[in-house]
């Protein structure tokens, strides 16, 4: 894979590690990616299962959270639950399916 943006894949599906505070839940993402040339970064956004832990971490107050998938984990931002219980998530900068780019 090459360092240009346009060689990257711009969809996840499976699991990824959403961790919250001092918890960890393991669930599966649905989560696509655009890279926006005007400001140089990538904007991503998502749905993650339903999952009892992390709804309650939301109602809770939590919005802040890590997004791990393998190796990388990037910050993203917690959005309110859809009627199916799926947790929104949204981020900036690079995406966590993404590798770190080769120095």
């Amino acid at each position: 894979m090459s360092g240009d943006p346009a060689d990257r894949d711009e969809d996840y599906r499976g699991a990824a590690t959403i961790e919250t505070g001092e918890l960890s839940v393991t669930v599966a993402v649905r989560l696509s990616a655009r890279f926006e040339p005007i400001e140089g970064r990538y904007r991503w956004a998502g749905r993650a299962a339903p999952d009892e832990v992390l709804t309650a971490q939301l109602r809770a107050g939590l919005r802040e959270a890590t997004v791990r998938i393998g190796a990388v984990a990037v910050r993203a931002r917690l959005g309110e639950p859809d009627p199916w219980g799926g947790v929104r998530l949204t981020g900036t900068g690079r995406p966590p399916w993404h590798p770190a780019p080769a120095s």
